[in-house]
């Protein structure tokens, strides 16, 4: 009975670095949901930025190149160049998870908005959780515990509340806009799965370094410089394209690295779920859209499935138990 008791106060404490990765997880979610709001701000016509003379494809583009810029000299000047000494196998892993992960994501995103809704959009690529899961428990990475599949069930269903039921949400069918949006959950799975197995290995800096170049790189190829020239974007333009690439990827990337090395694929990208949340409730804040009784329901779900999955197994729990009693 006594070990029982202790199992059940276990269950409910929380590990110092696991606190801490899933704390870098919703601080990077914060970012990327201030982003959107912003982004959302920006395309509406914000006056301070001509909102309608920046391309998607632009947008997504710099957030990677002046992301590298900065994040190149920093890394020389604080750590030295030794710290982006890798292997070719290294190499070549940051370079599918740059092009397939990052890349593949923005790329199925934005064609699932063009081709159908940001609701099915964001709805469908936030499937993520659930082809994560079933991956990690395929393949013998995790067990499958009630706890989590029901953080998971949580997380989805929380997600197509918040974007599916807005005063503005319209669902429309689109076979191509789903598919792309699948293709978006899939990279999106795929950046968390290779992502873990890399920051297991190496820095978060040398991920994050030849990701983020990776990325760049692909991005001259699909659109080269001459083109982005061409636009003659104003100085105002590229100031806000320079700080938006700080703020919507730099530093959250460099927070959901730092909380993907300390968790397992599962729970951080559940975790990330608050980033449609954090993107609902600014966008109500500052862009002026309204959240609805749903959208608010959702929202809680999202953060209980949050607190849910920081949980550790009560069975796990009870096993460690048990098998300190033994050794009495």
């Amino acid at each position: 009975m006594a070990s029982t008791r202790s199992g059940w106060k276990q269950c409910f404490k929380l590990d110092a670095q696991k606190l801490e990765g899933y704390l870098l997880i919703a601080a990077a979610a914060f970012c990327y949901g201030a982003s959107a709001a912003l982004g959302k701000a920006v395309f509406n016509g914000a006056r301070w930025v001509r909102g309608a003379g920046i391309d998607p494809l632009i947008l997504s583009q710099t957030r990677s190149t002046f992301a590298l810029l900065v994040l190149f000299p920093t890394l020389l000047i604080a750590r030295g160049p030794g710290v982006l000494k890798a292997s070719r196998r290294t190499l070549l892993m940051c370079a599918a998870m740059g092009v397939l992960g990052i890349c593949g994501a923005n790329f199925f995103y934005y064609y699932a908005i063009a081709k159908s809704t940001v609701a099915t959009a964001i709805t469908v690529q936030y499937t993520a959780p659930v082809w994560v899961y079933a991956y990690t428990v395929a393949t013998g990475r995790n067990r499958a515990t009630w706890l989590r599949t029901f953080a998971v069930l949580l997380a989805f269903i929380g997600c197509g509340l918040v974007a599916l039921t807005g005063p503005e949400s319209q669902f429309r069918n689109s076979t191509i806009g789903i598919i792309a949006a699948l293709g978006a959950a899939f990279s999106y799975s795929f950046y968390n799965i290779i992502g873990a197995d890399l920051l297991a290995r190496f820095s978060r800096w040398l991920v994050l370094f030849y990701t983020l170049l990776a990325a760049s790189l692909f991005w001259l190829f699909v659109n080269p410089p001459w083109k982005v020239v061409a636009q003659h974007y104003s100085s105002r333009e590229w100031l806000f394209l320079f700080g938006f690439a700080m703020i919507s990827m730099l530093i959250p990337f460099a927070l959901y690295l730092g909380g993907l090395r300390l968790l397992d694929p599962t729970s951080a990208i559940v975790t990330s779920c608050l980033e449609p949340v954090f993107a609902s409730v600014l966008a109500a804040g500052f862009v002026g859209e309204g959240l609805s009784a749903w959208q608010i329901l959702g929202i809680a779900f999202v953060l209980s499935q949050s607190v849910l999955i920081q949980l550790p197994d009560r069975s796990a729990v009870q096993s460690r138990s048990v098998a300190a009693d033994d050794n009495l």
